[in-house]
């Protein structure tokens, strides 16, 4: 019976997403009665600096004494598209299991290229860190997350103490973070569309997130679907987190079968979750250590 219903549940979403984008049926989907939001937040001047912030409903958990957890997450997109807005389904994801999570915009190319988004993100963060009481969140808590590019931007936000530093912060601020599908040792890049946001072929030092492995990395989640064929598992995700290993580091590595590039992040979404148990994973590498 159950994997009937997971066929149903199945069929369903993909007859609905021959109709409409994947986006909008998703959205369409994600209840708005499981969390609290605040929207269009600025963290810069720029319009593309605004973040969205996720929080537990007050009638599903009562406030920690501690605070709740707090995770900023970064989308992907080959750093040249991708909305806070089209994510919903993430913050309602993580909200819904005590987390406070704040949706972050930055800059793509071609307004900008390496590394004025890793400066973006670095403000969002500095600017989570210093509202923190704001939104109940618990200072020793503080997570960074996000998937693809995005999953590269959070690895260097904990692994290269240089974006943090402009902020007046630095790593040990962050409690762990959190990559799926990351590019952490892409170089010489393949893709078109990423080509000029590194300056391809003069890529300028410093771009790969595996070159700033150390022994005080913050605790890591890496999080790589089997089947992912746009970005290298075995290149990124496993040499990283062999690497890590190879320091002591603290990191949970976790392959998903029945996944791709895209539906590893899919699988927060409620009617997606059926695929893989991605959320849970998360949610319970973020509350139980």
């Amino acid at each position: 019976m159950r994997y009937i219903t997971r066929f149903a549940a199945f069929f369903s979403v993909t007859s609905l997403l021959s109709a409409c984008s994947p986006i909008t049926v998703i959205d369409a989907l994600t209840p708005k009665s499981t969390y609290q939001a605040a929207n269009n937040i600025s963290y810069g001047s720029d319009p593309r600096q605004q973040l969205n912030i996720f929080l537990p409903h007050s009638s599903y958990f009562a406030v920690p004494n501690e605070g709740y957890p707090v995770v900023v997450f970064f989308y992907g997109g080959s750093w040249n598209f991708g909305s806070k807005e089209d994510y919903r389904f993430v913050g309602e994801a993580l909200a819904s299991r005590g987390v406070v999570t704040i949706i972050a915009d930055y800059r793509l190319y071609p307004q900008v290229r390496y590394p004025d988004f890793l400066d973006d993100c670095a403000m969002a963060v500095g600017w989570v860190q210093h509202h923190l009481a704001d939104y109940h969140g618990n200072p020793n808590k503080l997570y960074v997350m996000g998937h693809s590019a995005g999953a590269y931007n959070a690895a260097m936000l904990a692994l290269d103490g240089r974006w943090l530093k402009k902020q007046g912060l630095s790593p040990t601020i962050l409690k762990g973070w959190i990559g799926l599908a990351g590019p952490y040792n892409f170089l010489p890049i393949e893709n078109e569309d990423v080509k000029p946001v590194f300056f391809h072929p003069h890529y300028p030092e410093g771009t790969q997130p595996i070159d700033f492995v150390s022994v005080s990395a913050p605790k890591a989640f890496l999080g790589v679907s089997r089947s992912d064929d746009l970005v290298d598992p075995e290149r990124n995700t496993k040499k990283l987190a062999a690497k890590l290993k190879e320091m002591g580091d603290d990191v949970t590595l976790k392959e998903y079968s029945n996944t791709s590039h895209t539906t590893i992040m899919g699988a927060f979404a409620r009617p997606l979750r059926f695929i893989a148990p991605v959320l849970d994973d998360v949610v319970a590498f973020i509350s139980n250590r």
